[in-house]
């Protein structure tokens, strides 16, 4: 029996706080770029993110064995979160923080796709068909309802932000991918902090590697420098994880994917507030369906209990 429950006040604060970290990040890491690297900067948090996973994993006693085969997932794993991360920090150099935040959390589209693909129990609904549609239409306009009067051939500035936003839609399907080898795989039923384990120490290899062959190795350690590192390290890389496997161990997952579309939309607005980043007419209108489509594909469990529930009180009421 599934001893997960609705959601309460604290969950809801918890999973506010979540989205709003999450939806920060990608700000953080273009704020800080003149003085360090996206690409560095994630690798450094990632370092620091696997001692702190690797002492919780001490304490707990859990203890990654070669005998249980998770390794082999967890190297799939760990290069696709890895890639996923290298075409943020790649994308952030051409693209704004918010287009990013928006692009990449098309992860759960890809994500119901490809479980649709490989597991009969994960088969799409009506209404999931529905957000997926709905999502690719808003996608469709966010990318090319800009500059529709001049070709971005002869718009430099248009055509560098139109490919960081294709290798931010390229993360949301690493991170999608990602999330079906989990699914599919040993690490289904292996403790979370190791899952989470894997893909730091992917991502820290991965992009330390790229840092150094690029020479985007260079800092210059300002406070702003140390406050962005302990926020993407400590909060973003290690508490913010290990809240959310939490909140999914005690709440139904269901109605925390409603939340999913406040990530995007706190990215926005920090984008705007904080780097002053303009946010065009044409994005935001393609923005709209696109997270209501994810928020169907995410939450359609919870939207659809909601709505049996409304139907079956007004038939009550008329009898």
């Amino acid at each position: 029996m599934d001893s997960r429950k609705a959601l309460d006040g604290r969950a809801i604060g918890f999973m506010l706080a979540l989205c709003a970290v999450w939806g920060f990040q990608q700000v953080a890491l273009k704020a800080m770029a003149a003085d360090i690297a996206p690409i560095f900067q994630i690798a450094l948090r990632s370092g620091v993110a696997v001692v702190l996973v690797g002492i919780v994993m001490l304490v707990r006693r859990e203890r990654p064995t070669v005998a249980s085969g998770n390794w082999r997932p967890g190297l799939l794993v760990a290069l696709l979160f890895g890639l996923e991360f290298w075409l943020v920090g790649e994308g952030l150099r051409y693209t704004s923080a918010a287009h990013m935040v928006v692009f990449l959390y098309t992860a759960p589209i890809f994500a119901a796709l490809g479980l649709h693909w490989r597991l009969p129990s994960e088969r799409l609904s009506p209404l999931q068909w529905l957000g997926i549609g709905l999502a690719f239409v808003g996608l469709g306009f966010a990318f090319f309802g800009r500059g529709s009067g001049s070709s971005s051939a002869a718009n430099p500035a248009l055509s560098a932000m139109l490919w960081g936003d294709f290798l931010s839609l390229m993360g949301g399907l690493a991170w999608g991918a990602t999330t079906v080898v989990v699914r599919n795989s040993r690490l289904a039923r292996a403790p979370a902090t190791e899952t989470l384990l894997y893909q730091l120490v992917g991502a820290f290899v991965l992009l330390m590697a790229v840092a150094w062959s690029t020479g985007q190795t260079q800092v210059n350690f300002t406070p702003q420098v140390w406050i962005s590192l302990v926020f993407q390290s400590v909060v973003v890389s290690f508490a913010s994880f290990l809240l959310w496997f939490w909140l999914l161990r005690q709440y139904l997952a269901a109605q925390l994917g409603v939340f999913s579309f406040l990530t995007p939309m706190f990215g926005i607005v920090f984008g705007a507030l904080w780097l002053g980043e303009r946010i065009e007419t044409s994005f935001l209108i393609g923005a709209v369906p696109l997270m209501g489509g994810i928020v169907l594909v995410s939450g359609h469990a919870w939207l659809t209990q909601k709505w049996r529930l409304l139907v079956r009180s007004k038939v009550i009421k008329t009898l």
